[in-house]
C-alpha cells in the first residue's frame, strides 16, 4: 500500500533491572519465553509482516545479543560507552532506515491476535500522522504492572490520560530527531511535539498483549501462547 513502513527498529539495549536474577548473565532480550528468547517472538512477527530491514540497538551484554543475532538478517548497532535511551536509539540508526518512517517495537513483551506490525500498517496515514502508536485497554493487558498514558479521541488523535497502555509498538516519522541536539533522550521528546501539533494518533489492538518486564510475567505469556 502507499507509505507503507518496511524498517523496523526493537529497542534492545535496556539493562532489564525489573528481570533480577534472571538478566544477571544475559540481556533481557535472551530470556526465554516457551524455549525462545524474547527477540525472537519479536523477529518472528517481523518476518511474518514481511519487513526486510530490521535493526536492534545493543548495550547491557551486547556481544551476547550480536552473537546471537549473527547469522540473521537483523543488523545491530551497539551503543558505547553510555545507552542512549530510545529516542537517541532511534536518531543513532535513522542512516540504516528506509523511508521517512520506522516501526519502533520493545522486545519485552508477547502477543497474540493479529500481527502488530500489519495492524500498523493498515491504519498509517503519512499525509496526516507523524506517529501511530498501538495501545490496549489496561484490563485487556497481561502481567502490566502500571497504567494507561493514553486517552484517543473519535479521529484517532491521542493526549496524555490514563485511558489506553501503550504496547510498546509505533509507527514514528524521524525527520524531527534532526532538531534535537542531545544525544540520549526518551522518544517521549518527540511524542510531546506530535501532541502539540496534534499529528500524534493511536490505533487500538484487539488482541492480547503480555508484558514480560518481570520474572513472574514469563509463566503468564507462556500460558498466553499456550492457549493460544
Amino acid at each position: 500500500m502507499s507509505g507503507e513502513v518496511t524498517s523496523v527498529l526493537f529497542f534492545a539495549a535496556g539493562f532489564g533491572t525489573r528481570m533480577r536474577h534472571l538478566t544477571a548473565n544475559r540481556p533481557k532480550p535472551l530470556v526465554e519465553v516457551v524455549g525462545l528468547p524474547l527477540i525472537d517472538h519479536a523477529r518472528a512477527l517481523a518476518d511474518a509482516a514481511g519487513l526486510p530491514t530490521q535493526i536492534a540497538n545493543l548495550h547491557y551484554k551486547s556481544e551476547m545479543l550480536e552473537d546471537h543475532l549473527r547469522n540473521t538478517n537483523v543488523q545491530t548497532i551497539t551503543e558505547k560507552p553510555e545507552i542512549l535511551e530510545t529516542g537517541g536509539g532511534l536518531k543513532n540508526v535513522r542512516h540504516l532506515v528506509d523511508g521517512d518512517a520506522v516501526f519502533t517495537m520493545n522486545t519485552d513483551a508477547v502477543w497474540r491476535g493479529p500481527n502488530p506490525f500489519e495492524v500498523l500498517n493498515s491504519a498509517w496515514c503519512p499525509e496526516t500522522m507523524d506517529g501511530l502508536l498501538l495501545l490496549i485497554p489496561p484490563a485487556q493487558t497481561h502481567a502490566h504492572e502500571g497504567v494507561g498514558s493514553f486517552a484517543m479521541d473519535e479521529t484517532g488523535r491521542l493526549s496524555w490520560d490514563p485511558m489506553l497502555t501503550y504496547t510498546g509498538a509505533q509507527i514514528i516519522k524521524h525527520d524531527g530527531l534532526s532538531e534535537i541536539s542531545e544525544t540520549s533522550f526518551s522518544i517521549k521528546l518527540l511524542w510531546e511535539k506530535m501532541l502539540r501539533t496534534r499529528k500524534l494518533f493511536g490505533v487500538v489492538y484487539d488482541g492480547k498483549w503480555c508484558d514480560v518486564g518481570h520474572p513472574d510475567a514469563i509463566p503468564v505469556a507462556e500460558a498466553l501462547i499456550h492457549d493460544a
